[in-house]
């Protein structure tokens, strides 16, 4: 389990350290977006999911942050509704203006997002 949150950690300081140099961010903070459904029939599975990322951000933080910026959780919940997790990942890169997002458990969600990050 450790190398999970450990390889985790990773990936949001390799995905932060690449998109924060087209992102504007606060001088000492990095936004990162959590998009995992909080209510309706996947919340039961993907609330744990978002409780892990806001455990490790928590922890990588107490670390020292990456880049010497602290991390910053924004978190969204797209209600187990398919179209809404490409409205929510919009929000988040366009109005808060995340370096990174995590979620999209399953894998209709990640096709229903695949055009707003690309």
């Amino acid at each position: 389990m450790k190398t999970y949150f450990r390889g985790a950690v990773a990936a949001i300081a390799v995905t932060a350290a690449v998109m924060t140099s087209n992102v504007v961010q606060a001088a000492d903070t990095i936004k990162v977006g959590i998009l995992h459904s909080l209510s309706g029939t996947m919340a039961i599975s993907e609330t744990t999911l978002k409780d892990v990322m806001l455990m490790l951000i928590e922890e990588q933080n107490k670390k020292g942050g990456v880049l010497g910026k602290k991390l910053e959780p924004v978190v969204v919940d797209p209600a187990s509704n398919w179209p809404l997790f490409a409205e929510k990942a919009r929000e988040l890169i366009e109005g808060d203006n995340v370096a990174a997002v995590f979620g999209c458990w399953t894998s209709v969600s990640r096709k229903s997002v695949l055009p707003v990050f690309e």
